[in-house]
């Protein structure tokens, strides 16, 4: 048994306790834990193995693949230029990226994109992973492509071109890659152990991920949005193992981090722009990036979804241990989560590489969610604040 590691405030020690609970049983095989209040970690563990064999330790810079909870990362790229006012999110996207208001994308704006309503969930064909590498050959395929429904009317999450999407803006913009731009002006500065990709120089700390047992998908109407979307879908969870998805710029779902880095990064938002002094976004950039701008069942996840920019607000009804109130949040296929608090002035990063089925978040992410928020409803504040 490998014992969780770690700084954890005593009033946070169930949460500790659960952590160990699950490695023991093997429900988790690695995993870390973070929680960071007022700009401080008091919860910061980690435990098990980085690998399926247990022959690798998880260790305190142990990396992996988050998938989606890298298109948290994503949005605040385009929020920093919202914040510069070099981007307006109520502007046509075609403002920046002319090529883009091809075959009737000419008024989808900036907002639709960074709140899945853009009306482009997935590509029209079935392109191979490789072509999805292929930065720019696979995001001109998405400026030349017809929406499937209509800008603003509903979302339909953009499963995996969502970084794609909002890439582009960046670059225009910057003049930089969005890998390029996050390390720059994000993870760089906030010392935020993260990366879109990883470098092969961290492969030794980088755990292996463990898919989930498949899951067998209903009988679905091959025309609809949602059977269109996964019937083009060529992703595969040990995809993330290979040198080719590593080396990429995938800004939906190929983020490296851990918990540490992902609370870093989210406190941004939860601290309301600014960590350690330095202001990273304006109190106005934060604002707009919480308001809900489309609501209700997505078209590719079929849940109820309060989407706002590049995150997601608490449905109570749907997503139980999230509660209301000041939160955005988003997480990762298989498990990874981040949850940003600014009532509480909290963040929650989750990362493992035992992935678990579910749309968003699982019995796991919940237990631990649920004992976080039990220690701030009892009104005891962690004793090293």
């Amino acid at each position: 048994m490998a014992p969780v590691q770690g700084y954890c405030d005593p009033a946070f020690t169930r949460v500790r306790e659960l952590l160990q609970e699950r490695l023991t049983s093997g429900e988790e095989v690695g995993a870390s834990l973070c929680v960071n209040i007022n700009g401080k970690n008091v919860l910061d563990i980690w435990g098990g193995h980085a690998d399926a064999a247990k022959t690798r330790s998880w260790e305190t810079d142990t990396l992996i693949v988050v998938f989606s909870s890298s298109k948290i990362v994503t949005a605040l790229a385009a929020l920093i230029l919202v914040d510069r006012g070099l981007l307006d999110v109520e502007e046509k996207v075609s403002k920046y990226w002319p090529e883009f208001a091809a075959n009737g994308k000419e008024d989808t704006k900036v907002w639709h994109i960074l709140s899945h309503a853009s009306g482009l969930p997935h590509w029209d064909e079935r392109i191979p992973m490789e072509t999805i590498y292929d930065t720019k050959a696979s995001t001109d395929l998405l400026a030349a492509q017809a929406p499937w429904f209509k800008a603003g009317e509903a979302s339909a999450y953009q499963l995996v071109d969502h970084g794609h999407l909002i890439g582009e803006i960046v670059r225009r913009i910057s003049g930089k890659s969005l890998k390029q731009f996050i390390a720059d002006e994000i993870a760089g500065p906030l010392g935020a152990d993260f990366s879109l990709g990883v470098a092969e120089k961290d492969w030794p700390r980088t755990a292996d991920i463990i898919p989930a047992p498949p899951v067998s998908m209903p009988q679905m109407d091959p025309k609809s949005i949602v059977a269109r979307t996964f019937g083009n879908l060529t992703l595969k969870a040990e995809d993330a193992q290979t040198p080719e998805y590593r080396g990429a710029e995938i800004g939906a779902i190929n983020g490296f981090a851990n918990a540490r880095s992902l609370a870093r990064i989210g406190s941004m938002v939860s601290l309301k722009g600014t960590v350690d002094g330095k202001q990273y976004l304006g109190l106005k950039t934060i604002d707009q990036m919480i308001q809900e701008r489309v609501s209700g069942v997505d078209l590719v996840l079929f849940m109820k979804f309060r989407f706002a920019l590049g995150v997601t607000l608490p449905v109570p009804e749907a997503i139980t241990f999230i509660p209301e109130g000041n939160i955005c949040f988003w997480g990762g296929w298989g498990g990874s989560m981040l949850i940003m608090d600014l009532d509480r002035r909290m963040t929650i990063g989750y990362a493992m590489n035992k992935m678990e089925a579910g749309v968003l978040g699982n019995e796991r992410v919940k237990a631990y969610v649920n004992a976080i928020y039990e220690v701030m409803a009892d009104k005891k504040p962690p004793v090293s604040l």
